[in-house]
């Protein structure tokens, strides 16, 4: 008797009820992999500083800092963009996009946000690895200064 499966892109949601029927409170995590529609907007880079320190930045030309929310929810780092559509304005061409949004990005335990910076349509997030004091380097040994100093 065989109890494997095969399973392919005809028979994709059979996989995901039966994985879903056998967990507990993963739905969140697989909604947010299969279930949440990909966007592109606003555009954005993710910029390594350092081993632990990240920067988000985010183009978001036309929005003003009043316009603009940064926040962590539920291990989620949330930006949001609140633009009032101005029915006054007669474009001949629209081509910079400035339309309301929300963003997010789910975020390590050990992730906090040290900063948040909005400068020249550009929003900056820089992200921080905390590394507890018992996963800090620690010299047993020796030290870390040549000539030593202590």
């Amino acid at each position: 008797m065989s109890y494997l499966t095969k399973y392919n892109t005809s028979n994709i949601n059979q996989l995901f009820d039966r994985i879903q029927r056998n967990t507990i409170r993963m739905d969140d995590y697989f909604d947010n992999i299969f279930g949440s529609e990909v966007t592109n907007y606003p555009p954005y880079n993710l910029v390594s500083v350092s081993e632990d320190e990240s920067r988000l930045e985010l183009a978001l030309a036309g929005f003003s800092d009043q316009e603009v929310s940064v926040y962590t929810e539920r291990g989620k780092l949330v930006v949001e963009g609140n633009k009032e559509n101005k029915d006054d304005v007669n474009y001949v061409h629209r081509g910079l996009a400035q339309r309301s949004f929300t963003r997010t990005w789910a975020i390590a335990d050990d992730t906090e946000v040290s900063g948040v910076d909005f400068k020249d349509g550009l929003l900056s997030v820089t992200l921080t690895r905390v590394v507890p004091e018992t996963h800090k380097k620690k010299y047993l040994f020796g030290c870390e200064c040549d000539p030593c100093e202590c």
